[in-house]
């Protein structure tokens, strides 16, 4: 990281967000609540955010402490506090590892289909895309010049007005498919829902590169100052945090390189069945890489918040942000293969 360069908290819109939950997709009964997030804290502990400006900064409060604050009988499990109980265990807040975590768990969702990125990040992703759409451009238009810029235009291409011209490409897709004409919009669709996904959590982890970098380098003055490096229990606490950091980021780099792989393989062979099993494995490991890219985003947005630039803070001011702030909950990234190996 260059001395000019500078790393900025991660603040993406509350639906693109890997550690964000906007209750108001959630039906709960307590108004105050509806306008409120549920977010995964600097602890990678789950708080209910009330109100979050740059003036008076985050109003958090643990789920446990809801009763006392909006007046809940304490004999009794008020259904909104059931529910919060439960959203505070799941790992990570991005769409892909909500839809089946709040299925798994038979949390209510207000519209299923508002679990989705937003317009702006779909296109952000567009660069991602293209590898997974270019296989299925040779399939339909074979040497046709097409201009397509994202996967909505390839949908509005299946939309034609020229019904005739339309209809042959379905009938294209359908056959080398071999599937009905009518099932394919509905592939197409998934397809794309699928291949997103793996586009958002490889969009995530490049994007944490520069802070992993900035965050292992930080650890170097901490260990060669003269007083620091003989605290045993700080010298340890760096070596977790940079193998965390090392090995999740491999960890999660070999998995998006598998399902690469297995999509060129899908393509060389394409039937539904084929497709099916491909969406099957790569959703088996949403909640997963979720769960981990949701930790890491956390700490590093944490990191850059207190340090954005390599001369910032000196290394007794690092020393204790690791102790006190890095350091907690690490053990959670480190285990979510563990903790999610039956997904």
């Amino acid at each position: 990281m260059a001395e000019d360069d500078e790393l900025k908290p991660i603040n993406d819109s509350d639906m693109d967000s890997m550690f964000v939950l906007p209750l108001s997709i959630i039906p709960l009964q307590t108004p105050a609540l509806q306008a409120a997030r549920l977010i995964k804290n600097v602890r990678l502990r789950s708080a209910v955010e009330i109100f979050s400006d740059v003036q008076t900064g985050s109003g958090q409060v643990e789920v446990e402490a809801l009763p006392s604050m909006f007046g809940w009988p304490v004999d009794q499990v008020h259904p909104d506090l059931g529910i919060l109980r439960r959203l505070a265990l799941l790992p990570s807040y991005d769409v892909y590892s909500l839809r089946i975590s709040l299925r798994e768990h038979g949390i209510p969702v207000n519209d299923y289909a508002a679990l989705k990125l937003s317009p702006q990040k779909a296109a952000e992703l567009t660069r991602y895309m293209i590898m997974f759409t270019r296989p299925l451009m040779k399939m339909i238009y074979a040497d046709e010049a097409v201009n397509i810029e994202t996967y909505d235009d390839l949908l509005k291409l299946f939309r034609d007005p020229d019904v005739k011209k339309a209809r042959q490409r379905l009938e294209t897709m359908a056959q080398s498919l071999n599937i009905d004409i009518f099932d394919v919009p509905r592939f197409l669709e998934d397809y794309g829902d699928t291949f997103m996904s793996l586009s958002y959590f490889r969009h995530c982890l490049d994007r944490l590169e520069p802070y992993f970098t900035a965050c292992v380098q930080a650890l170097a003055p901490i260990r060669t100052h003269f007083q620091l490096k003989q605290n045993v229990n700080l010298m340890k606490s760096c070596d977790l945090i940079e193998e965390v950091i090392n090995s999740m980021s491999a960890s999660i780099t070999g998995r998006l390189e598998v399902f690469d792989k297995r999509t060129r393989e899908m393509w060389e062979n394409i039937t539904q069945d084929e497709f099916r099993a491909v969406k099957t494995m790569i959703e088996r490991y949403h909640v997963t890489i979720g769960a981990a890219l949701c930790g890491l985003t956390v700490k590093m947005s944490a990191f850059a918040k207190m340090f954005p630039h390599p001369q910032s803070g000196g290394p007794i001011k690092r020393a204790d942000f690791m102790m006190t702030e890095m350091i907690q909950g690490i053990e959670l990234i480190r285990d979510v293969e563990k903790q999610y190996a039956a997904h």
